[in-house]
């Protein structure tokens, strides 16, 4: 048996296989029949402005010998990319095996919903006889670039902003409830300054929150002014028509896009490339979050809660591995690649026009995907934690030595105020604290060696590895 001879057809990529319940949102947005039926709505949206104008041209007609559309003969028209099923896909599909031009297969899928419109409408109508409008003065890039942006657009706000959201969300939750829970820091993996384990969630809630404020206020641009981006074709036509206006117009209040009033026969694509580049920024800060997690994990920071059924290992039972952690990782990898060669050839275009960019944006969904795909494993892995507080105790205790910073700061400030016996603190605290295994008892005798004032002495005293951790439960609050 081939596997290639069984229907329906096996999926070539994981996004459509194994992951397809975790990804299958993004079909209604990124798949190539999303795409076309998209295509749909531009065209239809164009016919029905060029019918029935705007208000910058007192709603009159912008095409000579068209009638306005009745709303009647408006719903039927946005009603064809709103059908667009199963049926139609075959439909266009087969248009496109003879043009091999998807946007010209869907011109001719217009058509032919045209020729049933007076059957639907169930009375005569001008639209059987609009096919010439259908496209008119557009090149195929006026379709696909506005298609494109709206396509991105929604699965970007409906999809993936959702998604990181939701992790966000829980982080910041996090932070706040462990907020004034003391951590042991490892600084170039050795023990440093103590933290809290909420103020270190915070950080990544701060950088997180300023790529999705970034996102948040894209801009998605779109162009329709033909083949070269001078409006010849429309002037040669109908040269009364401000057509500069009316690209304006469709673009922003049809499409509800910005418009890019100077373009060659594409869209440039600039704000492609500063999307893809901010959301590859938030996987990239996301990955190193999956990295220090499971670094938390592997260290007892963080204990896993066991799925039940589930297998760590094969062979070795007591295992509970990262995997949530470890496949986001992966996925965050493999969206960055795709993201950031978007981002890097989408901004090229051979002078006026070149093909490099359809078959590049056709990987918009993988790219996304892939993020999607490593949001939801990150969601699943964060909620599956929680923290270990008796290992966490248990590091503190055992790493008194980290006290020897804001002794020797204590030392300069005693040092600067006339204090005697207090030069080269620095030195004196490394002969102490450096490479020896010190506890409480040593820390206050040292303490006690110096003639520090009474205040201070009892400040540095009263510290512990698990106090001193400076405001870092304030922080939190900044992390928003």
């Amino acid at each position: 048996m081939k596997l290639t001879d069984i229907t329906p057809a096996i999926a070539l990529t994981p996004l459509d296989g194994r992951y397809h319940a975790q990804t299958a949102e993004l079909v209604e947005y990124l798949s190539e029949p999303a795409l076309n039926r998209e295509r749909m709505r531009v065209e239809v949206e164009w016919m029905i402005m060029l019918a029935n104008g705007y208000a910058g041209n007192g709603w009159k007609p912008i095409v000579p010998g068209v009638e306005p559309l009745t709303e009647q003969e408006q719903a039927f028209l946005r009603a064809i990319p709103e059908e667009f099923g199963a049926e139609g896909i075959k439909q266009h599909a087969a248009h496109e095996a003879v043009t091999h031009h998807d946007v010209k297969a869907v011109e001719y899928y217009i058509d032919d919903q045209l020729d049933k419109a007076a059957d639907v409408l169930g009375h005569p109508t001008q639209l059987t006889g609009l096919k010439t409008l259908v496209h008119f003065a557009c090149t195929s890039e006026d379709i696909n670039n506005l298609s494109t942006a709206r396509c991105v657009k929604n699965a970007v706000e409906r999809v993936w902003l959702p998604g990181i959201d939701a992790i966000v969300d829980l982080l910041a939750e996090q932070a706040e409830r462990f907020r004034d829970l003391p951590l042991l820091s490892l600084t170039h993996g050795q023990p440093a300054t103590p933290t809290t384990l909420g103020k270190e969630l915070a950080v990544y809630v701060y950088r997180l929150n300023r790529q999705v404020g970034h996102v948040r206020a894209q801009q998605y641009l779109g162009k329709i002014n033909g083949a070269t981006g001078t409006f010849g074709a429309h002037l040669a036509a109908v040269p009364d028509a401000d057509w500069i206006d009316i690209s304006r117009t469709f673009v922003e209040d049809r499409m509800g896009l910005t418009w890019n009033p100077l373009t060659t026969q594409i869209e440039s694509h600039d704000w492609q490339a500063e999307l893809y580049g901010t959301m590859s920024h938030a996987n990239r800060i996301m990955h190193n979050l999956c990295v220090d997690v499971w670094m938390y994990i592997s260290r007892g920071v963080f204990a896993q809660v066991p799925v039940k059924g589930a297998t760590g290992s094969s062979t070795m039972p007591h295992k509970i591995n990262p995997i949530r952690f470890e496949n986001a990782e992966a996925n965050f990898e493999i969206s960055c690649s795709l993201l950031d060669t978007l981002a890097a050839t989408l901004v090229e275009s051979r002078w006026q026009r070149d093909l490099t960019d359809s078959t590049t944006q056709r990987n918009i969904g993988s790219a996304i995907g892939y993020s999607v795909l490593a949001l939801n494993n990150l969601l699943g892995g964060l909620k599956s934690i929680h923290p270990n507080e008796a290992v966490i105790a248990r590091e503190l205790d055992e790493n008194w030595e980290v006290l020897g910073e804001p002794i020797q700061t204590a030392m300069r400030a005693c040092e600067l105020a006339g204090l005697p016996g207090m030069e080269k603190p620095y030195e004196k605290v490394k002969e102490l604290m450096r490479g020896h295994e010190i506890g409480q008892r040593d820390v206050e005798a040292f303490i006690d060696s110096l003639a520090f004032d009474e205040a201070t002495a009892a400040r540095l005293k009263a510290l512990t590895p698990a106090t001193y951790v400076g405001d870092a439960a304030k922080l939190v609050a900044y992390d928003r």
